[in-house]
């Protein structure tokens, strides 16, 4: 892979100079894989800049109880606890991730967070601790093995050098992890992702026959030949001004679904652009963000327990 090449690649699509087809088509045969592709666009909407970062999680704490200082989520009082953990092995490499769990109560239903294109960072693991506090016991992994960035073109390397079918075996290894622990209450487990981790959120119910619920911020709808082998209700949440997702995808992927027989919901929020659920960018769209949390819990509830 030319890595120079793509770089300019996505540069060229950003600025307008190459089409949404023409970047795919490119991009592709520069990175050897369609899913590839398609996960790279979908992390590099057209935009003359990144959105600056409101909070980097410096004020706040990685582990343990509470929300960093500043976030505007709304959550319930339930107190969480957070720590790293290490969940297995696949090819030698140690995988490691953020559990977030409940303090006063025996457990709940398990969750896998995905991360966005940034990796495992303060964002994400705040959005562990999130959920937690709904009564859910979380596990996000780190696809990205320790590294994370706050750097647009660094993000785009990490998500090129990611190995699309490595990660999805890391995710389902951590599904196991939490299907295996006490404290997870069912057979069933959830699994939900934002921008490239709703890419990889989709593809892992394409591939594990276990999972209770896919919820998909984002992240790059399946093909219609993709679609039937989904083995788990789906809740796409996207928005109208995504640069790198356009409706009639989402609106494909959700008809698709339909003509399977698979469970699913879609919903997009008019207006609102790629990111409007993460509350450290420029993109933060408050209305959308709250309304999708709202579905997402509801829907784990509905699938869950």
């Amino acid at each position: 892979m030319d890595r120079v090449y793509v770089m300019q690649l996505v540069r060229s699509f950003q600025v307008g100079e190459l089409s949404r087809r023409g970047f795919l088509r490119r991009a592709t045969l520069a990175l050897g894989s369609a899913a590839a592709a398609q996960t790279l666009l979908a992390a590099c909407a057209p935009a003359p800049e990144a959105p600056p970062v409101v909070d980097d999680g410096s004020s706040g704490n990685s582990e343990g109880v509470g929300d960093p200082e500043g976030s505007t989520s709304q959550t319930s009082s339930q107190e969480i606890a957070g720590e790293t953990v290490t969940y297995g092995e696949l090819d030698g490499q140690e995988l490691t991730g953020y559990l977030a769990a409940p303090l006063a109560t025996e457990g709940g239903p398990g969750v896998v967070l995905l991360q966005e294109w940034w990796g495992l960072n303060e964002h994400i693991k705040d959005v562990a601790r999130r959920i937690a506090r709904e009564g859910y016991v979380v596990l996000a992994p780190d696809l990205y093995h320790g590294q994370s960035t706050t750097e647009p073109d660094e993000a785009r390397k990490l998500v090129m050098e990611l190995d699309q079918e490595a990660a999805v075996a890391e995710i389902d290894a951590a599904s196991d992890f939490l299907r295996g622990q006490p404290m997870v209450a069912g057979d069933k487990v959830g699994i939900v992702g934002f921008c490239m981790g709703g890419r990889l959120a989709l593809q892992a119910g394409l591939k594990d026959t276990d999972l209770g619920a896919v919820v998909a911020f984002y992240g790059t709808p399946l093909t219609a030949e993709e679609a039937p082998s989904m083995g788990a209700p789906v809740l796409g949440l996207y928005g109208s001004e995504d640069g790198g997702i356009p409706v009639p995808d989402v609106e494909a992927m959700g008809e698709a679904l339909d003509a399977a027989g698979v469970q699913n919901e879609i919903q997009v929020y008019e207006g609102a652009e790629h990111a409007f659920f993460n509350d450290t960018r420029a993109s933060y769209d408050a209305d959308a963000a709250e309304d999708a949390w709202t579905r997402m819990l509801a829907f784990f509830e509905a699938e869950l327990g």
